[in-house]
């Protein structure tokens, strides 16, 4: 693989992760492999027998990952390996200068980059999220006249960023001439950065001010860097002046984003701030059956699905996961889908708590961290710092890879927790951290130790 390829694929790879949860992505997604690029068409090979799911499921999925590296222009093509077969090695493609930053404006044109399998009609409506739904729906179709800014603030994995994707569908369907634009926070940060190292800002300030509707999905990535926050802040300001509608998320509410400078709060305050809690156990099942309908798995006994919801909590991407590893396992292995495989596969990825009720504590970052340390005998200065000798190195990457598996955050989030860390390098310690669990029998009893200590060891 050519440098360069690799490095695209790299980013790509760092962008799928932020969508989908880890189960999902080492199931589906972690075997493709880049093949060649064609001009802005990324050519992907994956698995014969699972090509054709992969492109239906994460088709749109990965096509927006790729857009967000190399450009609104760029195109996918997934091609099935042959089975039995390496996939391809990828040919070397000539240089493409200059690609990789922002192209001309000229070149470039607001779009909506949801994913457009994220629409409204695919939504679960309960009781934790029936405001948010109701204020998107809105501003979907009446765009600057209801609530502007409208805030979506909530834990990962609870349905921001579908409702994000079905306000840009939706707005775009139904009147293609308008200028939208979805992004994230992290890529708003990283492509204002990259104009003032090219000494191009009007460019950047022109793509992000020159639309009719500004979508940003974790906001709060924002936090702590002054110069990109006061950029956003004029950007913000131009829209909303000029009667344009901004909708943004964030992991927290506007007043818990401490780091965030007041002025910027107190402008997310003035719309509507709509909050989206875990889905509780009725919606949760919804969210299966719709689910299983959508992608024609054959849901004759109901009961595995009620198990599914029973056993993963709180987190509607770590719920879908779960369903796909299950479905997965019954194909592979012929056995049929009901109660029995899904709480056989789910015991050891999704420990249940001993408690009475069955209801599994939420553990947060902190509590994994302060674990570890007391586990391995190291200080959380150790811990968060800098050091990369094997005494600390291995206890970090054990520490993210449980705040991903425990906690449903982002891998930006749990970067933040340890001392600031980039979201790849997060990526990488949850790499490094499954491929010991799956080789080493002493580091699977460490899990299990600290499983037993945070209180969410299985029976």
């Amino acid at each position: 693989m050519s440098p360069e390829l690799e490095h695209i694929w790299s980013r790509v790879q760092a962008q799928l992760t932020l969508v989908v949860d880890e189960p999902t992505y080492r199931m589906w997604l972690a075997g493709l492999e880049p093949i060649e690029l064609l001009g802005e068409r990324l050519v992907i090979a994956a698995p014969a027998q699972t090509s054709r799911f992969i492109a239906g499921r994460f088709g749109g999925i990965i096509e927006a990952s790729v857009e967000l590296v190399l450009g609104p222009h760029a195109s996918i093509e997934l091609r099935p390996a042959c089975a039995g077969e390496r996939l391809p090695s990828p040919r070397s493609t000539p240089a493409r200068t200059g690609r990789t930053p922002p192209a001309p404006e000229s070149a470039q044109r607001p779009t909506a980059l949801g994913n457009p399998k994220l629409t409204f009609d695919q939504f679960v409506i309960g009781d934790c999220n029936r405001l948010a739904h109701a204020a998107a729906l809105t501003v979907a179709e009446m765009p600057a006249q209801a609530y502007n800014p409208l805030f979506l603030c909530g834990p990962p994995g609870v349905g921001k960023t579908h409702l994000l994707s079905a306000i840009a569908n939706l707005l775009t369907a139904h009147d293609p001439s308008l200028t939208v634009r979805m992004t994230t926070g992290e890529a708003f940060t990283n492509e204002f950065l990259g104009a003032l190292g090219e000494r191009s800002t009007e460019p950047f300030k022109s793509r992000f001010r020159d639309v009719d509707v500004l979508l940003v999905d974790d906001v709060q990535f924002l936090e702590r860097k002054t110069r990109t926050e006061e950029e956003f802040f004029h950007t913000f300001n131009a829209l909303h002046d000029g009667g344009r509608q901004v909708v943004l998320t964030s992991d927290r509410p506007p007043r818990d984003l401490q780091a965030l400078e007041d002025r910027l709060r107190e402008r997310f305050e003035a719309g509507l701030v709509a909050d989206i809690a875990p889905p509780d156990l009725p919606t949760r099942l919804a969210i299966l059956r719709k689910r299983a309908h959508h992608d024609g798995i054959d849901t004759a006994d109901q009961s595995a699905l009620l198990a599914i919801a029973e056993h993963v909590e709180g987190n509607v991407r770590a719920l879908e996961g779960a369903l796909i590893r299950v479905v997965a396992y019954s194909s592979l292995t012929g056995r049929p889908f009901d109660t029995a495989l899904a709480r056989e596969v789910l015991a050891g990825l999704y420990p249940r708590n001993p408690t009475p009720g069955g209801a599994r504590p939420q553990r947060t970052i902190a509590d994994i961290q302060q674990a570890t340390c007391m586990h391995f005998g190291i200080t959380a200065e150790e811990l968060l710092s800098s050091a990369r000798s094997a005494r600390v190195a291995w206890p970090r990457q054990l520490a993210m890879y449980l705040s991903r598996e425990l906690t449903g955050a982002s891998l930006p989030a749990i970067g933040r927790e340890f001392g600031g860390r980039d979201h790849t390098t997060v990526l990488h310690a949850c790499r490094r951290a499954t491929e010991r669990l799956d080789s080493d029998e002493g580091s699977r009893q460490a899990v299990h130790s600290l499983f037993v200590e945070l209180g969410v060891s299985g029976s």
